[in-house]
């Protein structure tokens, strides 16, 4: 890639977008990768003021009702209303956006989870790859996705479906096309704004449009299913070597010896202490466990009515994945984000999911099917099932079996995601573009794509035959009548 700059879009559920060149480059030789440090530009946008209260207000509300388990997607809509708000903003801030043009950008990176990147790439007229942070199905950008065996996202299916599974999985796709096609139609006012008529894209175009997709995933953590030549993996893709932990957590880790310690984190985006009967029955199950914690909780934000348990550690931050490589480490309590979940899988540590909301009930359904972990509900969390399910994971050795199994199947790809990743960037650099990894699919209206012409053509050609049979039997019927009326006279 040496030689070529590229725009990376970035902005996850956060009132901003983050606009910058590659930090890094990845050269490539065959297959010898080096890494170099380059310097960069970076585009820190935030929307004005009233327009982050607005957004910290419906997601506020939006958290609440996760817990209250009353999420409705209605309340989801509205957080995307305020993206479209700020995408319509950022496209008007003219200093941006001419800064970017002149740059003369090689290619855009788009994070796949706002669609506004998309429109920003396409109003700077560049070729654009999208990163898909979440798994599979939380969006439809033209894989093949049988109904049979490839799951619908929020269907909490598994590939293995009996016949009412498939049932459910049928229905849920017309679901989810509805409920896709509202979300990307609250940007349709952005796009009749800062696009001229006869030139406005569709976004469910723009999808297709893109000439890579990387999926945050990999084959040991999803179901297999079909995928396109320009469909990647990059699960893993955040990786670092592995470091010592520092000292005070080794102090900590050392206390309880042979039993080893459970590291408990609910990600960056949830503050578990909001949800204040869930904490103190967390706290509790930890308080049973004979191995000691170490639980990502901001201190400040603890409910000071409850005594933190004698075996707990709480930190305001961790080293996440050089805690999971730690030999005493003996289980992992997640949130089921898709990072988590991979770091883990990566250094072949069993999990105890506690999903929130999004896509983490959909991968922890993922984590039982392939035997690594549990789940448990947010709302029916309870001490004690929470403390027998952590026993039952660390006590029962195939999970840990199955979470190692998962671990040689993510280190054992011939490359790394990084790898992967700038590899296929460097081909399409030099072929100028994906268009050999596209099926030709995504450029037929839908009645061909599905086959449907050649259906109501076959359906007709049986139907007239059918009726040209039948007016040929009434002839002769007739004919034979006649002939017999003419013999008997």
């Amino acid at each position: 890639m040496a030689g070529h700059w590229v725009l990376l879009l970035v902005g996850f559920f956060l009132p901003g977008i983050l606009l910058s060149e590659a930090a890094k480059i990845l050269t490539m030789s065959t297959l010898d990768f080096k890494e170099e440090e380059k310097s960069y530009q970076v585009i820190s946008w935030l929307p004005p003021e009233d327009y982050q209260k607005e957004f910290n207000k419906f997601a506020s509300l939006f958290m609440k009702e996760v817990y209250n388990e009353r999420e409705t997607f209605e309340n989801f809509l509205k957080l995307v209303e305020q993206q479209g708000f700020q995408c319509s903003h950022l496209l008007t801030r003219r200093d941006i956006m001419d800064s970017l043009q002149n740059e003369n950008f090689d290619l855009v990176a788009v994070e796949s989870f706002d669609y506004c990147h998309f429109l920003i790439a396409e109003k700077l007229g560049k070729p654009f790859v999208s990163v898909l942070p979440a798994t599979f199905g939380t969006m439809d950008f033209g894989l093949p996705s049988p109904s049979s065996y490839v799951p619908v996202f929020h269907s909490l299916l598994t590939d293995h479906m009996d016949f009412w599974g498939r049932v459910k999985n049928f229905l849920s796709f017309f679901t989810f096309s509805r409920k896709q096609g509202q979300v990307q139609s609250v940007f349709y006012n952005t796009i009749k704004e800062h696009f001229p008529e006869g030139s406005r894209p569709v976004l469910s175009d723009l999808l297709l449009k893109a000439e890579l997709w990387f999926v945050n995933s990999d084959f040991a953590f999803d179901f297999a299913r079909p995928l396109l030549p320009n469909t990647v993996y990059v699960g893993g893709l955040m990786a670092k070597p592995t470091k010592p932990v520092p000292q005070d957590f080794e102090n900590f880790i050392a206390r309880f010896g042979d039993s080893g310690f459970v590291l408990v984190s609910m990600g960056s985006v949830v503050d578990i202490t909001s949800f204040q009967e869930v904490l103190k029955e967390m706290n509790s199950a930890f308080g049973h466990l004979r191995q000691g914690v170490i639980w990502k909780c901001k201190h400040s934000h603890w409910p000071k009515d409850v005594k933190v348990a004698a075996n707990v550690k709480l930190v305001d931050w961790i080293p996440q994945s050089d805690l999971l490589a730690h030999p005493s480490i003996r289980l992992f309590v997640t949130h089921g984000g898709q990072n988590s979940i991979m770091e883990a899988i990566q250094h072949g540590v069993p999990m105890v999911g506690i999903p929130v909301f999004g896509d983490q009930p959909e991968n922890m359904v993922r984590v039982e099917a392939k035997k690594f972990g549990v789940s448990i509900n947010l709302k029916e969390l309870k001490a004690e099932t929470l403390a027998l399910k952590m026993e039952e994971v660390i006590e029962d050795k195939r999970y840990k079996s199955a979470a190692v199994a998962a671990s040689v199947i993510r280190r054992s790809h011939p490359l790394t995601p990084a790898q992967r990743l700038v590899g296929w960037i460097d081909h399409i650099l030099q072929t100028g573009g994906a268009a050999h990894l596209k099926p030709y699919a995504f450029q037929q209206p839908w009645h061909e794509q599905y086959l449907l012409d050649v259906f109501l053509f076959l359906l007709g050609l049986i139907l007239g035959t059918l009726w040209l049979c039948g007016k040929l039997l009434g002839v002769v019927s007739r004919w034979l009548r006649g002939a017999r009326k003419l013999k008997e006279t």
